[in-house]
């Protein structure tokens, strides 16, 4: 097998494994970003306040996702002050050496669904809503090189070899470890 043959077989593999480690880097960053410069917890709740609140008088935020807003996070948005940056951080953490990976992409997911509901709506935010559903969608390979594949035996870096014996086509797999 030819290093060209190579390269086309695993840059598919090696990709999901670069996104989502990048994927979790970008949420670890995150979360230590609000924590750090932005100064949630030097000034708890100031700019979580401001953010929901703006986010109610934007015409784009539907109706439902407003009431949303009113009745569940402004009046528990001490508790949301904390829990969005550790969330971030853990979510990054998990993704970046793979454990709990379909759970911490949900997570982002659910987090990313709402950060567009809410108005955010920017290149960043689609991007990575993007990336989550790319990640989903890459099934087994999501778990090369991670603590999930090592403790829980997730197959991956599977690839299908063939060979022809008078004429029938044989294909065994192999799993490379």
């Amino acid at each position: 097998m030819s290093f060209s043959q190579v390269w086309k077989q695993h840059f598919f593999t090696f990709a999901v494994v670069l996104m989502r480690i990048s994927f979790g880097v970008g949420w670890l960053l995150a979360g230590i970003t609000k924590i750090t410069d932005k100064g949630w917890f030097r000034q708890p709740s100031v700019f979580l306040r401001h953010y929901l609140e703006t986010a109610l008088t934007k015409p784009h935020v539907p109706q439902l996702y407003k009431q949303f807003i009113k009745q569940m996070c402004l009046p528990y948005v001490d508790l949301y002050n904390y829990v969005i940056p550790c969330v971030q951080i853990a979510v990054g953490i998990l993704l970046i050496v793979g454990l709990f990976t379909l759970p911490s992409i949900l997570i982002c997911l659910f987090m990313h669904i709402n950060f567009i509901l809410s108005g955010n709506m920017n290149v960043i935010s689609l991007v990575l809503y993007t990336s989550s559903f790319g990640l989903l969608l890459c099934g087994t390979r999501t778990y090369i090189l991670s603590l999930d594949r090592l403790w829980r035996g997730v197959s991956s870096f599977t690839q299908t070899s063939s060979a022809t014996v008078s004429g029938i086509l044989f294909q065994k797999k192999i799993d490379n470890y």
